[in-house]
Order: structure tokens, then sequence, then C-alpha cells
């Protein structure tokens, strides 16, 4: 039971980073040591977006992280039904360059 302890980690979430940030865009690139993540809020209208945060990870680190988002879809579906994507799910989804209508006026 003493190793247990030894072993726990405490993970501590601020109240700024609870409230979290909305992302409806993700890029992925990466090198031969690490794996960015860019998250990106786009708004109707507007046609400039700005990354709202960066994730860089290993490249174990981001397999950990596919395999972790697999088994958590998964378990969402079984609950929920299947995921509809409007891309058929083969190829990754950009937002239409007019997303939202026309670009709002200066």
């Amino acid at each position: 039971m003493e190793d247990n302890k030894k072993n726990q980690l405490n993970i501590e979430l601020s109240e700024e980073v609870a409230q979290g940030i909305y992302s409806n865009l993700a890029i992925i690139t990466h090198s031969s040591s690490e794996f960015v993540l860019d998250f990106v809020r786009i708004m109707p209208g507007i046609p400039k977006a700005n990354v709202k945060s960066r994730v860089i990870l290993t490249p174990e680190h981001a397999k950990r992280l596919l395999l972790a988002l697999e088994d958590n879809v998964k378990k969402f579906e079984k609950m929920h039904g299947p995921i509809k994507l409007s891309s058929g799910g083969h190829e990754p989804m950009m937002p239409p360059m007019s997303f939202g209508g026309p670009p709002a006026e200066a």
C-alpha cells in the first residue's frame, strides 16, 4: 500500500484552466522528435482565426493520446450512438473559406 502512495501524482486544476478553451479546428504538425497540436477557434464571418492553445508532445505521448482518444470515442459511441462526420470520416475536415457567411466589414 505504501508503494501506491509513493507513485500517486497530485494533479491540480486551476479555475481558469478548468473553464477550458473552445476549439473547432485542430492543426497537427510533426518533426522527428515532436508533435505540435494547434487548437484554433474559427468564428462565422471572421476571415482571421487565432491559435488559442498549442500542445507539444513527444511521439510516444502523441501515440498514447491517439489510443486514449480512440478508447474514449468508442465508450462515448457505445453510450450515445455513432458520432457522424460530415466529411465521411476519410479525410480531414477543413472548414470552407466562406465559413459562416460573408466576411465581417471593418
